[in-house]
């Protein structure tokens, strides 16, 4: 009976978690009762005047239920807070998602020689510490300290690009790139999120949806700026450059974005029911973990197919990343304001089946034509992966006072997807260039992304206990 009723109450629009009802009571106060029967017994006004005077006050709801408050559901301080999220995602996800440019750069070992799979450890990590950071920065944020969180993420971003700049060999740019950035982006991700719903119940989608799209125009711009710059200024250069648009975008969210609702009490660090005992919650943690794997084998590895295959030269196969990540801007935006009225779940397991079979398409790539076209989609449709999970992490979660917690370990667990996808998947490529396993390579992509699709469906229909035409 339990498991039912979790079922449903999930199913059910939880907007109205956010408030609360007051107790229905009279102009001055009292609690309503029948006056003509107390008229009645008592016999006199004078005696009813007496009996209301000494009726005791009315109970004062616990403090947990005075913090909670309506959200505005918009507004322009609201709406500041999306642009704000936009910076952070720019700068965060933006990054994550423009490594398979540094991972093409270097293959060409200009600036080191390591394996594929080793260089792609510098990608995974960097997108793993933003993920895993999320245990540590959504219990800060719900401990008040949002603040904190913004400027030392959005030191640490700029100075890893710093530090990257002068970096000479593999194991330097592991650390600036891979650690430093992705502990910034890790102290920045969760706690972006975590804003938004106290500014938004029925617009939440649509809400982090724009947000989420600032990583597709970050996966845009930055690529774009390192490519023109490092034939011109150098790798240094071209690094610092990256590092002064962080800097510049990242003030942003340092002086405007700001808390909505201060949880009363701080939480504890992990909610293990959360992973035990809401087996919904750790069913969707666990599908969207495996459809990470899927992700990042497409992210790291189309941009090196073009060039390693001579499909493209290389000015092209450096300009796949943006192309992917500026058709993932509509492909975060579309389906998220979408989702507000099917529900996220209902996209996002088509989304991720759709994903393993343009992985799959993959293997019959051999002309630029198809390699784009098959880019251009996989932006798109991928875009549910980085911009829908937090809204069903948001609603698989009834105590919104613990988003941020429950936010932070869920994609700690993503993160285990992050490195799975791009070591693994180099692991699976080979290190013989002139034997790399690229069918191999797309087969494994393909089969986990579908796979986390079927999950996804099976999680839908038992929500719904098999029902076809409803919001979940």
């Amino acid at each position: 009976m339990a498991d039912e009723a979790q079922k449903d109450a999930i199913v059910e629009n939880d907007a109205q978690d956010w408030s609360d009802s007051p107790t229905q009571r009279s102009d001055n106060g009292a609690v309503l009762t029948n006056p003509e029967k107390s008229a009645e017994a008592i016999g006199t006004a004078a005696t009813i005047a007496q009996q209301h005077h000494q009726s005791k006050p009315p109970q004062q709801p616990p403090a947990q239920q005075q913090h909670r408050v309506q959200p505005p559901n918009g507004g322009l301080w609201a709406w500041i807070q999306v642009a704000s999220g936009f910076a952070i995602f720019f700068n965060t996800w933006g990054v994550l998602n423009t490594f398979g440019i540094f991972q093409t750069y270097y293959e060409t070992g200009e600036l080191f020689r390591e394996s594929s799979s080793n260089i792609a450890w510098i990608g995974s990590i960097q997108a793993y510490c933003a993920l895993l950071l999320g245990l540590v920065s959504g219990p800060i944020y719900d401990r008040g300290y949002f603040r904190h969180l913004l400027v030392a993420g959005s030191f640490l971003i700029v100075f890893g690009f710093m530090m990257l700049s002068i970096c000479q060999s593999f194991w330097q740019a592991l650390l600036a790139q891979g650690f430093c950035i992705g502990i910034g982006a890790g102290l920045l991700f969760v706690p972006s999120l975590a804003v938004l719903p106290a500014y938004f119940s029925t617009k939440l989608g649509l809400a982090v949806g724009m947000a989420a799209s600032g990583s597709s125009l970050g996966g845009v711009i930055y690529p774009i700026v390192f490519y023109k710059l490092i034939g011109g200024v150098g790798f240094g250069w071209a690094v610092r450059t990256l590092g002064f648009v962080a800097l510049a975008t990242l003030l942003v969210p340092i002086f405007f974005m700001k808390m909505g609702v201060r949880p009363v009490k701080p939480r504890a660090i992990l909610d293990w029911s959360a992973l035990t005992s809401d087996w919904p919650f750790a069913l969707f943690t666990l599908a969207a973990m495996i459809g990470f794997i899927g992700l990042y084998v497409m992210l790291f590895y189309t941009s090196y197919l073009a060039l390693a295959a001579g499909i493209a030269d290389s000015s092209m196969s450096f300009y796949l990343v943006p192309i992917l990540n500026a058709a993932s801007m509509f492909g975060r935006t579309l389906p998220n304001a979408l989702s507000d009225k099917t529900g996220p779940i209902n996209l996002l397991a088509p989304g991720a089946i759709i994903c393993g079979i343009l992985s799959f398409a993959m293997i019959g790539v051999k002309s630029l034509a198809g390699i784009v076209v098959v880019t251009l989609l996989y932006g798109f449709f991928s875009g549910v992966f980085i911009a829908l999970p937090p809204v069903c992490f948001v609603r698989l979660t009834k105590d919104k006072s613990k988003v941020g917690t429950r936010l932070g370990m869920g994609y700690a667990c993503l993160g285990f997807g992050v490195l799975a996808g791009g070591p693994g998947g180099g692991a699976i490529l080979g290190t013989d260039q002139a034997h790399l396993h690229w069918t191999k390579l797309w087969v494994y992509g393909g089969c986990v992304a579908v796979g986390a699709g079927i999950m996804l469906t099976a999680l839908r229909f038992s929500l719904t206990k098999g029902k076809l035409w409803i919001k979940i």
